[in-house]
């Protein structure tokens, strides 16, 4: 079995003890470093060069370990990031993940998968916990209604389009009408294709999708 160099980084130093002793009295696993502070990570990772970082969020002081993640990604390219951290905000999990971290665990994690997980992600793996996996899904979920929702913009017609941007400012048929010269029959005629096109049974709905939400 390979054996895996891991670094860990964290400003607890209770919790960076258990995680050292998890890892050095596993067979294939080899701890190279213990860290504190960002400032530290910044400077000793890239002499260390472990195979993965198990990367704290909160490092205590000016700087995160989204930000060390971020820093470090470029000057050690080979080594592979897991944020193992409380923090489960869909916030933190798309910074570190858009930052280069390729895992997000937490820190609850047994110590048995939190092996797997490290090996997992040296073989060329995205481990995450399934708190974490399930709010990535879902987040990519709501990225693709709303590209859905992009596409049915597209299927308007430019009146139509026109119509549904004056709708979106709260005007009235009337005033809409007055607005493009032309009749409100016209217009409440436009705005039924419009929901039609939209799948959407009234005005709050429409302006909702016009806005991509």
């Amino acid at each position: 079995m390979t054996e895996i160099s891991v670094c860990i980084v964290d400003d607890n130093s209770d919790l960076r003890n258990a995680l050292e002793e998890i890892v050095e009295m596993s067979e294939g696993y080899r701890c190279v470093g213990t860290i504190g502070t960002a400032e530290e990570a910044i400077s000793q990772i890239p002499i260390l060069r472990p195979d993965v970082v198990l990367m704290d969020i909160n490092l205590g002081g000016t700087q995160s370990g989204i930000d060390c993640v971020k820093a470090l990604k470029q000057q050690v390219p080979s080594t592979n990031f897991m944020m193992c951290t409380v923090y489960e905000e869909d916030e933190k999990i798309f910074e570190a993940l858009s930052a280069g971290a390729s895992g997000y665990i937490l820190k609850k994690t047994a110590p048995a998968r939190l092996l797997e997980s490290i090996r997992e992600l040296y073989q060329g793996g995205a481990p995450m916990s399934s708190q974490i996996a399930r709010k990535v899904v879902a987040a990519f979920q709501k990225k693709s209604a709303a590209a859905g929702s992009h596409d049915e913009l597209d299927e308007l017609s430019n009146r139509e389009k026109e119509i549904l941007e004056q709708l979106s400012k709260g005007l009235m048929y009337k005033e809409i009408a007055a607005e493009l010269f032309i009749s409100p029959e016209t217009v409440r005629k436009h705005v039924y294709h419009i929901y039609e096109k939209l799948h959407v049974t009234n005005r709050i709905e429409a302006v909702n999708k016009y806005f991509g939400r």
